[in-house]
């Protein structure tokens, strides 16, 4: 019985050290670059740039594959920050942008069909099968994503509200420029 789980043990350890060496061996590593700039990118994962989320839409930037402006949830302001970040030029934002905002579902109109929450990207709605649904707020991240599948056009998006949690400073109107 001892001698087993002598065995037993023995063989843990050696797979162990396996697996250890190879996580070592074989490690991939991320590009810095494409992780920098997926955190300033908003991951809303909207697909709205023409890639389907925030980590394929930053590797592509990386690559020179494609534009810093194509992200309507970012802004102009994430159009500046790429910008500072990679050292090109800031152009105008290549969507409208709009103000935050986030999905609202009319309970009296819904009719549990599931279409929405099938296509939420971020599981910011909850609700069962013919059952009324629901946003939680604080994970929506206006994607404007679930408002085309509904059927009964029950998801409206209400601009968020500005208050002192969220409220940013606006970049000056004027254009600043230092003395020659």
């Amino acid at each position: 019985m001892i001698t087993t789980l002598a065995i037993m043990a023995l063989g843990a350890v050696v797979l162990g050290a396996a697996l250890g060496y190879a996580s070592i061996r074989f490690k991939v590593e991320g590009d810095p670059l494409v992780e920098k700039i997926e955190a300033i990118l908003p991951q809303t994962q909207c697909g709205q740039c023409g890639y389907p989320g925030c980590k394929p839409y930053a590797a592509a930037i990386s690559a020179g594959e494609a534009e810093i402006n194509l992200c309507p949830p970012g802004g102009i302001d994430g159009v500046r920050k790429l910008a500072d970040l990679l050292g090109r030029e800031v152009k105008p934002l290549e969507a409208e942008e709009k103000p935050k905002q986030v999905a609202f579902i009319d309970e009296q109109t819904c009719i549990g069909c599931t279409l929405c929450i099938q296509a939420c990207p971020v599981d910011a709605i909850v609700g069962a099968a013919k059952q009324m649904h629901t946003i939680v707020e604080p994970l929506c991240t206006g994607c404007e994503l679930c408002v085309k599948p509904c059927p009964v056009e029950c998801i409206i998006m209400q601009p968020i509200a500005e208050n002192i949690d969220n409220w940013k400073w606006k970049y000056p109107v004027i254009e600043i420029k230092r003395a020659a």
